[in-house]
């Protein structure tokens, strides 16, 4: 592919991206150009997810979902961890047995954790960021 056929593809998943089909998360350090390759490329919703693809990793699933619930504060790809919001909160997705091994150093960060009910700690369950919406 050429350069315009790459700017013509990220125009492309920009639009998909404003009209809400497309989530696309960039590194703050690539900068805010939509010519810019996403380090994340979702579809907006897990209900997207469920119409679109014959099989949807639970991951992906976790993943989507707590994005989608704060997808109207400041999101980042973190370098540990899942995500970074505003800048300052690391979050770790995943189910009721993830550790927080992958980020155990890393200041302000937490686990959004699936199929629990009760957090504890840092530990916060994966459905309360549906309050959110």
């Amino acid at each position: 592919m050429g350069i315009k056929d790459y700017q013509t593809l990220y125009r492309y998943m920009e639009y998909l991206n404003r009209g809400r089909i497309l989530s696309l998360i960039r590194a703050k350090s690539r900068g805010d150009s939509i010519f810019v390759k996403p380090q994340k490329l979702y579809l907006a919703n897990t209900n997207l997810h469920h119409a679109y693809c014959d099989s949807v990793e639970v991951g992906t699933l976790r993943e989507v979902f707590f994005m989608s619930m704060i997808a109207d504060e400041n999101i980042e790809v973190a370098s540990k961890g899942d995500f970074v919001v505003d800048g300052k909160y690391v979050v770790e997705i995943g189910g009721k047995n993830k550790s927080f091994k992958q980020i155990k150093d890393v200041e302000n960060s937490f686990v959004a954790a699936d199929e629990i009910e009760v957090g504890f700690g840092n530990k916060i369950p994966l459905w309360l960021f549906g309050f959110l919406y």
